[in-house]
């Protein structure tokens, strides 16, 4: 794996200033604490998996970090879906998947339908088939 790009404590606000300014609600952080922990969740994995993880399973701890942490007033899971979608792209990689799957993975994240580890197999199944012909549901095996 080169070297990774990650998410700094100032672009995490900045996104999620953007995000309260764009589609409303309260801005604010909540604890700082959490939000320092969501954004290093990615590198401890990193630092501390016995083999070394896939780009998905990266992304994927920025986003249940962010959402489950809940370290905003509001808007979380929306700073959660556009901090992992720029880590993504700041090291290369984008999930295609369409608006109502996006929207529908971050609901059965907040809610717990969907584990850390089930979205980052998720995102890399859906980065891997990229255009498909079917929509691919998080959880769903496409082995079945």
């Amino acid at each position: 794996m080169n070297q990774l790009i990650w998410i700094a404590d100032g672009v995490a606000l900045a996104i999620h200033h953007r995000q309260i300014a764009e589609h409303g609600g309260l801005e604010g952080i909540r604890d700082e604490g959490l939000l320092e922990s969501a954004l290093s969740r990615p590198q401890n994995f990193l630092a501390y998996s016995k083999s070394p993880p896939d780009m998905a399973s990266l992304a994927a701890a920025y986003a249940y970090g962010i959402v489950k942490n809940h370290p905003f007033v509001d808007g979380n899971k929306r700073t959660a879906y556009v901090v992992t979608r720029t880590f993504l792209r700041l090291n290369g990689y984008d999930v295609q998947a369409s608006s109502q799957e996006k929207y529908q993975i971050w609901i059965d994240l907040a809610v717990g339908k969907l584990s850390e580890e089930q979205l980052g197999t998720c995102a890399l199944i859906m980065y891997l088939l990229g255009e498909r012909s079917s929509p691919l549901h998080c959880g769903q095996n496409p082995l079945l």
